[in-house]
């Protein structure tokens, strides 16, 4: 099965619907006030089945000028464009408005539709399509075929159906591997089901009682019922006009514009980079302008801030970013429509580059912009990546940032990691420069710690770590596959790197072990060591420290310590002591080391909690054999 999306476009009583019936048997007017006045004034929604499979969905869309947004919102899934011009009529202003949307939506295919032809004479008709051709060159309908057809008669049908087939089968798919994505053009409720949104699938696949969300509102439900070309279905898919039945949501908490989308994968967004382009006729732009801004089938106020020029002129393009008003649902490269505030016309439309942008100034370049809009997939995913800097890209924000099928996602990201493009560590990847300035830039600090703190055994990693402003997560990463930095508990340091004593201190080593041993079980503190001796108390920490894990000295607490060679005289006079008694009480331990209960207590805590002794009530037992 194949399913391909049509569209009508062209001037209001121009013959779209009543085409629409003719083809299908299906009339889209479904408003009793479309039904009372003759007019389509919402989207309308018919079906085209071929015996192969293939499946032609086709949206009707209004014709008059004050209901564009309504046309919009159906036009953003469309790959085949009926445009249809009324015989009897000629051109008309929503004929060209209508041309322009599609050709800046850069829809693909279409069909030059001359309706009503019943009511015209030969030689008319021969100037009208004069006239359609003339009206089409330049644009994606330049080369398409003109038919001439009459609803009423039923004259010009079939060649149309077959025309109709014939690009269908030649339609590129869509991405029915990506991940599922339904704009909501169309809400309503049915009695026994609740609420119902409709669709064009633009990407993936859905099925019955799958877990889905709906952006930007964030709501969480579940699928109860599903429906495409007018039958329940199972699942749906890329291509497809869906209904979904929602579980457990009003009709009211929903919109046009909303999205349905798997959760997890897309957040919504309210800034936007992108390419923009004026319509030839169209008045120029200048920078910070209020437009109306069409997405999909969203639709808001957005300021537009033009990057390298204070104006757009008619027919030129520039890179931009829109600040919306509302909060909508895009990826990279979905296209927009742009309209003025007033009089409401459109004037432009173009590529959406990336819907998460970092902040930038109007003076910095645009390189990034340009490797986005005319790159490689590689080379759009790439500079996502570069980009991102040290905060790194997970898969799943790539899949929900590039509107693109996820087998080609993967393969980019393969091709960029087997080329040393990109690395990835523990489910993120970061580009090899943002790496190659991590390393270098931990080295360089690392280096400057250990000059400055020779004694030290390394730099606290929560200090690094601020020092290279990086986020928690991908900084432990990074500081994993960077063999040159060694890791302890909560320190790092060069893997080169040895503390040691420098000959200016070895003199303060002496004498510190000295008077350490010599007031064997009442120790002087680092602040007496440190005015006995003349030197600040940081050097003396930091020598402490180090002669601890050099194992000349055990320390107790932060400001007592011990040398090995009292401490072994302290185990072995516990020993004594418990070969002969079961217990013994705080004040046998203070006279056993002849010692003050000042210190008698963090060396008794310090023996409790490395379980050398246990205590009981106030006494301790000895738990070394």
């Amino acid at each position: 099965m194949k399913n391909v999306i049509l569209g009508t476009a062209g001037h209001i009583d121009h013959g779209k619907s009543s085409l629409v019936k003719a083809l299908t048997g299906t009339d889209p007017d479904r408003l009793k006030e479309e039904k009372a006045r003759g007019i389509t004034i919402d989207l309308g929604f018919a079906n085209l089945p071929f015996p192969d499979g293939i499946t032609v969905g086709i949206v009707d869309v209004p014709g008059h000028e004050r209901l564009i947004k309504n046309m919009l919102a159906g036009a953003g899934g469309i790959d085949i464009l009926l445009m249809t011009i009324a015989a009897d009529e000629g051109i008309m202003p929503q004929s060209r408005e209508h041309l322009a949307i599609c050709n800046m939506l850069r829809i693909k295919n279409g069909i030059i539709v001359l309706t009503k032809s019943d009511l015209v004479d030969p030689e008319w008709l021969e100037l009208v399509k004069e006239e359609a051709k003339k009206f089409v060159k330049g644009t994606f309908l330049e080369s398409a075929d003109i038919i001439p057809v009459s609803s009423k008669t039923g004259d010009g049908l079939d060649d149309l159906k077959n025309r109709i087939y014939e690009l269908a089968k030649i339609t590129a798919p869509k991405l029915i591997n990506g991940i599922f994505r339904l704009p909501v053009d169309r809400i309503f409720t049915l009695k026994g089901f609740g609420t119902v949104v409709t669709g064009t699938v633009l990407s993936g696949t859905i099925g019955l009682d799958s877990p889905v969300e709906i952006l930007p509102s964030g709501i969480s439900t579940k699928v109860r019922g599903l429906q495409s070309h007018g039958k329940s279905a199972d699942k749906v898919y890329a291509g497809q006009r869906a209904g979904v039945n929602l579980q457990g949501i009003d009709k009211e908490s929903l919109k046009r514009g909303d999205v349905v989308v798997v959760p997890g994968r897309f957040l919504s967004t309210a800034v936007i980079d992108a390419e923009i382009e004026l319509l030839a006729e169209s008045p120029l732009v200048k920078s910070r302008s209020l437009l109306h801004f069409y997405s999909g089938t969203s639709e808001t106020i957005a300021r537009v801030i033009l990057y390298d020029r204070d104006e757009l002129k008619p027919g030129e393009k520039c890179f931009c970013q829109f600040r919306l008003k509302d909060t909508i649902v895009a990826l990279s490269g979905d296209r927009f429509i742009v309209r003025r505030l007033s009089p409401l016309e459109t004037i432009g439309g173009g590529e959406i580059l990336d819907p998460h942008p970092l902040k930038r100034k109007r003076s910095q370049g645009t390189e990034d912009l340009a490797a986005i809009s005319s790159g490689s997939i590689e080379a759009k995913i790439e500079t996502r990546i570069r980009r991102a800097g040290l905060a790194a890209v997970t898969k799943s924000e790539i899949e929900g940032w590039i509107s693109c099928d996820l087998p080609e996602i993967y393969e980019a990201l393969s091709v960029l990691e087997k080329k040393g493009s990109i690395i990835s560590v523990q489910g993120m990847f970061f580009h090899k420069e943002a790496f190659e300035l991590f390393k270098r830039s931990a080295k360089d600090q690392l280096d400057r710690f250990h000059k400055a703190n020779p004694l030290k055994s390394g730099m606290p990693k929560e200090d690094l770590r601020l020092k290279i402003k990086a986020g928690q997560k991908p900084y432990i990463a990074l500081l994993s596959v960077i063999g040159d930095i060694v890791s302890d508990k909560d320190t790092l340091r060069l893997r080169a790197f040895n503390p040691a004593v420098g000959s200016a201190d070895e003199g303060l080593k002496k004498k510190v072990l000295d008077i350490l041993s010599k007031e064997e079980f009442q120790p002087l503190s680092r602040a007496e060591i440190a005015q006995k001796f003349s030197v600040p108390e940081k050097n003396v920490t930091d020598l402490l420290k180090l002669l601890s894990k050099e194992g000349l000295l055990v320390r107790i607490t932060d400001a007592v310590y011990l040398t090995k060679e009292n401490y072994d005289i302290m185990i072995n006079r516990l020993r004594q002591h418990f070969s002969k008694k079961q217990d013994m009480t705080v004040a046998e331990f203070r006279d056993l080391l002849a010692t003050s209960r000042k210190f008698a207590m963090p060396f008794l805590e310090y023996l409790d909690s490395n379980k050398i002794t246990l205590r009981v009530g106030d006494a301790r037992k000895f738990m070394l054999k």
